[in-house]
């Protein structure tokens, strides 16, 4: 089995160093974010607080290789960070995700210069951004975008629009697609560049969700805005559809990880409430209905970790992994979409207040299905390379 090297840019923890890191994190929940995220999401505040945690604990580094400040770890460990997170409050963990992307595209792709540029500032979490491919026209068909580079010089100048950006509001930078020449097939006329705040580049305006709050997501606009030619990810134009589906295996891991944080938040309450609610003289979970919407809450939670635990594990040894990637994210978020579900049911009509977490479940639950690719994508990406691996 070969191995893709530019992807072998972690180093190994042993298990005593991820309990450590572990338990960090666990704890760093416990005290500084349970207590607080219920409001905080209520209230779709910007969390500047745990923000700032995050930075100390190194999240921001977690990926980034410890030659340029990072922890260095691979995306077996990574992704039990983000369950531990997800399960707590989802929206954190797409903070520092979608700004490991941006960092993973610059590591594993960008020059040396590059490289030593701006890895040290994303490890430490001086510079934060995040990935910007999304327009107003344009979603899952990546080759369909219309924010277009065009070369002046020692530098290109950038007009387009960007939306649904997490991170764009109280980040520094985006790592953008933008197409660069009209040609076939349309991907080789894409690339990427690190684009940093300045003239140009404007936040237009915050966009409101259903959940997922407390993130910034926001609509980018870049009018006449110029970046250094040197910031051309990969230092070649054309290379922008490659760059940006390497990093989506582990943004699709990362997805996976948060539906099965949720979809462990969701039976944790559910078990709970069971226990304590009574109807008919008894506690509800002694009912066979409600034992068997446990069972399944149950199996779903395990499966999909399993799940998340294979893609992690390919990734790390290099393999080529949209399959398994694909699959995790697509059974973990539909198993945080019903056990999300269940819990509301389970819950009555606690479960439709705002003093309880599993309405917030329920209304997170559903971009896990969207993002990093629909699962309806998911399922033709698992298909094609069924037939691809399995030939007759």
């Amino acid at each position: 089995m070969t191995q893709s090297t530019d992807r072998l840019d972690n180093e190994a923890v042993t298990p005593e160093e991820e309990a450590q890191i572990l338990d960090s994190v666990r704890k760093w929940l416990a005290r500084d974010v349970k207590p607080y995220a219920r409001q905080l999401e209520h209230d779709d505040v910007w969390p500047a607080d745990m923000v700032a945690q995050m930075t100390a604990l190194g999240l921001f580094g977690a990926t980034i290789r410890r030659a340029y400040g990072g922890l260095g770890l691979g995306a077996s460990t990574y992704s039990k960070i983000v369950t531990e997170v997800a399960e707590v409050w989802m929206s954190l963990s797409g903070i520092f995700n979608s700004h490991l992307i941006m960092a993973s595209a610059v590591q594993r792709f960008g020059s040396e210069a590059q490289k030593n540029r701006y890895l040290p500032k994303f490890a430490s979490g001086e510079m934060r951004g995040g990935l910007a491919l999304t327009e107003p026209d344009c979603g899952t068909d990546l080759q369909a975008i219309r924010t277009r580079a065009v070369r002046d010089g020692d530098h290109y100048v950038i007009n387009g629009t960007k939306t649904w950006i997490s991170n764009g509001i109280h980040g520094h930078c985006v790592a953008i697609l933008v197409k660069t020449e009209d040609v076939e097939p349309r991907h080789k006329g894409l690339s990427m560049f690190l684009a940093e705040k300045g003239p140009g580049f404007t936040v237009s305006r915050k966009l409101e969700k259903l959940g997922y709050k407390g993130i910034d997501s926001a609509e980018l606009i870049f009018q006449d805005y110029r970046v250094p030619a040197a910031n051309l990810i990969g230092e070649a134009e054309g290379k922008g559809f490659v760059h940006t589906a390497g990093g989506l295996e582990l943004g699709r891991i990362n997805v996976a990880a948060r539906g099965v944080g949720v979809a462990t938040a969701a039976l944790k309450a559910a078990a709970g409430y069971t226990q304590i609610r009574k109807t008919m003289g008894k506690p509800i979970h002694q009912h066979q209905a409600i034992a068997l919407k446990l069972a399944d809450m149950a199996t779903r939670v395990e499966a999909a970790r399993l799940l998340v635990e294979q893609a992690a594990k390919a990734y790390d040894d290099g393999r080529r992994c949209d399959m398994e990637a694909g699959m995790a994210k697509l059974f973990a978020t539909e198993a945080a979409l019903e056990n999300a579900t269940e819990a509301l049911r389970i819950h009555g009509a606690y479960g439709y207040s705002k003093e309880m977490d599993v309405e917030r479940y329920y209304r997170d639950a559903p971009l896990l299905c969207i993002g990093e690719g629909t699962n309806e994508i998911q399922r033709l990406i698992i298909a094609r390379q069924l037939i691809e691996r399995n030939p007759v």
